[in-house]
This record gives structure tokens, C-alpha cells and sequence, in this order.
């Protein structure tokens, strides 16, 4: 799978998580989940449930992505997202 679409894949994926928010957000690479887009933490891991469904995949290992030296990160951008996907479907 390109990076392209896998890019696509995860903003398409958090528009659809985010439509009925009332947000008017543009989703770019920079775009931060929590200061940007007010999630909060249980929000964080249903996108993270809708990501591995949108790719079907259950074992993207997003626990490496949101915990970092025993603790949970702050925020994350939409790019660190895409990221993380491209270079754990392409391991697969």
C-alpha cells in the first residue's frame, strides 16, 4: 500500500470519526488530535480502533505510538499518525 494512500486512509478515517463534532478543522499533517481536534483520551483510542478497522488490521501496535517511556503522550499529529501506519503496514 503507498504512502499516499495510507495518508488518505487516515485522514478519511478521522474525518468520519470527527463528522458530528461541529469542528471546523482543516486535517492537514500538522493537524495536532488533542489540541487541534479536542480529543480526549478515549477518543484517542477509538480512532485508533477505527484506524486498524479502516486497515484491517488488529496488530498495528498503536500502544508504541501512544505510550513513551512508560507514560502516554501529550498529543499527536495527524502526520506522526500516517506515519506510524505506513511504516507498520510496510513491516507486515
Amino acid at each position: 500500500m503507498s504512502k499516499d494512500t495510507v495518508d488518505q486512509t487516515v485522514v478519511s478515517t478521522l474525518e468520519d470519526f470527527i463528522q458530528d463534532w461541529g469542528l471546523d478543522a482543516e486535517i492537514t499533517p500538522e493537524t495536532t488530535i488533542v489540541a487541534d481536534l479536542e480529543f480526549d483520551s478515549i477518543d484517542v483510542i477509538q480512532f485508533t480502533v477505527a484506524l486498524e478497522s479502516a486497515f484491517g488490521n488488529k496488530k498495528l501496535g498503536f500502544q508504541d505510538l501512544l505510550m513513551q517511556e512508560g507514560r502516554y503522550v501529550d498529543d499527536l499529529s495527524v502526520g506522526q499518525f500516517q506515519t506510524f501506519v505506513a511504516t507498520r503496514l510496510a513491516a507486515a
